[in-house]
């Protein structure tokens, strides 16, 4: 029996790739590398860190910021963008043992060039830290932040990407349907129509929109400002939400987020800001924050979900001029894995 652990379970380590003066930052990497420190110094705290690093200087310089280096392994290997919630392996549990799931990678449909993170996988398994764990090949294009687990038989996801014909070129919905129970142990599969957020080029990905907290609660990205351009599409998100029920037929229990204010980058391109991408780990959830009012609300409602865990708001601004966040750049691994 296959099931996809949900990200509120016990986790052995969380992955994350650090930026690199060459890579996609190099023009705010001091702002962006503060955040990564508060993000790898609190992921650290609770549970251990892996960190996917270029090369030796590139540790001992990572090595130099970080508060505590105790918990954290660094795995050399290069990688094309740092979004590892895309590329790193997603873990299932085959009767009872962890099983890494290696799906191909094609650069969120081809956008970008995505060589060595298709490779990711293969260099972590080549680290003393995974080469013990059962892996699987998969010829079968899937993002991890595309999917959305509740622990339990129902995955979440978007027609948008998963049926976007920039992935599969032969896949149906039915089809999708297929491989999400054969790899995921999925009994049923929730679709949302939803567009994505203005500057996500993820071709909207539910990590952004809507998130499981626990099998019969969603948080979701909402909007109450008429005037803006996202209000029509999240108020349709919203009522789609409202419509689905549990495996016991029941409506969820809906906790909505609030949008920031928008933030441009420099072509005055609107940035994917959301609360929806938080990162839930052993003991805290970790909560993207942007330096606006909205922060404390999305905090407020996220804590009365997860009473037991210390809500934590995490400097997310600078990552998302690169059109991801918190969850995007991280990648949990369930009990058993490390």
């Amino acid at each position: 029996m296959i099931r996809f652990p949900a990200e509120w379970e016990q986790q052995d380590a969380v992955l994350i790739a650090w930026p690199h003066e060459t890579g996609d930052f190099q023009n705010r990497l001091a702002a962006v590398e503060q955040s990564y420190r508060f993000i790898a110094d609190t992921i650290s705290r609770f549970q251990q860190l892996i960190i996917v690093c270029r090369d030796d200087i590139h540790q001992q310089h990572i090595q130099s910021l970080l508060s505590n280096s105790e918990k954290v392994t660094f795995i050399q290997a290069r990688v094309n963008d740092i979004w590892v919630r895309d590329t790193a392996f997603l873990t299932v549990e085959n009767e009872g043992k962890p099983l890494l799931l290696n799906f191909r990678f094609n650069g969120w449909g081809e956008k970008y060039p995505y060589e060595y993170d298709n490779a990711l996988n293969h260099r972590l398994l080549s680290a003393p830290l995974f080469n013990h764990v059962q892996h699987k090949a998969i010829d079968f294009i899937l993002e991890g932040g595309s999917v959305e687990s509740d622990g339990i038989d129902t995955i979440l996801t978007t027609r948008q990407c998963l049926l976007n014909p920039n992935r599969n070129t032969w896949s149906t919905q039915q089809d999708i349907e297929k491989q999400l129970e054969k790899h995921f142990g999925a009994q049923r599969v929730l679709w949302i129509d939803q567009e994505n957020l203005s500057g996500d080029d993820t071709d909207a990905h539910i990590d952004t929109l809507a998130r499981f907290c626990t099998a019969d609660t969603i948080a979701y990205t909402s909007c109450n400002n008429p005037s803006d351009q996202h209000f029509d599409s999240l108020k349709n998100m919203a009522a789609q939400l409202h419509a689905l029920r549990t495996q016991g037929g029941k409506p969820y229990q809906l906790i909505p987020l609030p949008m920031p204010a928008p933030i441009y980058d420099e072509e005055d391109q609107r940035l994917p800001a959301n609360y929806a991408n938080f990162l839930i780990i052993n003991g805290a959830v970790m909560v993207p924050a942007y330096d606006d009012p909205m922060d404390d609300i999305a905090q407020q409602r996220l804590a009365g979900v997860f009473p037991d865990r210390e809500i934590i708001a995490t400097p997310c601004r600078p990552l998302v001029h690169q059109y991801g966040s918190l969850h995007c750049m991280t990648m949990q691994f369930p009990v058993g894995v490390v």
